[in-house]
Formats: structure tokens, sequence, C-alpha cells
């Protein structure tokens, strides 16, 4: 009867089990909101640590907690400009100096073009 039941059908196609006789993982619903005023739930087991952030399920932005604490800034470091990394090599009179002298090369070959 068993040979029967599996004649016909591809190994690993469709699987054959149940629901039936097993209990589930207790399981809570936490709610989130994001900026742009998305509220949705996300099941999560009771033992699990919750996360303070989540991202939406909506837009894709960083969704916080309800009923929970904020989550902590982290300290960043102010981003590192063009600007900066060049004011790490070369002081103001350098960059004047040579900035005048590719303004005399450029102004040299607009007089040989005219």
């Amino acid at each position: 009867m068993g040979e029967r039941a599996l004649r016909g059908t591809r190994l690993g196609a469709t699987s054959y089990e149940n629901d039936r006789n097993t209990d589930l993982a207790p399981r809570q619903e936490v709610p989130y909101t994001c900026p742009k005023g998305h509220n949705f739930e996300v099941p999560l087991a009771a033992e699990a640590e919750i996360p303070a952030t989540w991202e939406c399920r909506m837009c894709g932005a960083t969704a916080v907690r309800v009923d929970g604490e904020q989550p902590e800034s982290k300290k960043t470091k102010p981003p590192r400009t063009h600007w900066d990394m060049l004011l790490e090599r070369r002081s103001i009179e350098d960059l004047e100096e040579v900035l005048n002298e590719r303004l005399a090369v450029l102004r040299a070959q607009r007089r040989k073009s005219a």
C-alpha cells in the first residue's frame, strides 16, 4: 500500500507532512512603527530577544518598537570630504599657488586656440 501512495510522484517535489498533532512554539506579536506612519506587527518566539528596530515591510525604512525603549544612537565620526583630505596634504597657500599655475596654463592654451 505504501508503494502505491508514492507511485507517480517526484521525490522532493511535494511534502506529505501535515501540521496535525504538532505543537508550535509559543509566539508573541511585537508592534513596530516606521517614520512614514506604517504600523505592523512581527511574530517572534516568546523566548527570543526582541530587537529595538525592524525594517518596515511597506517602505523599507527603519521602524522602531512601539512599546519599547528607543535604540541608542552610536557615536560616528563625521565623513571626511575630499576637501578635508586635501587639507591634510597641502596648506591653503600651496593650493593657491597650484591654482594660479593651472590657470596660467589654461589661459595660455586659450590664447593659442584664439
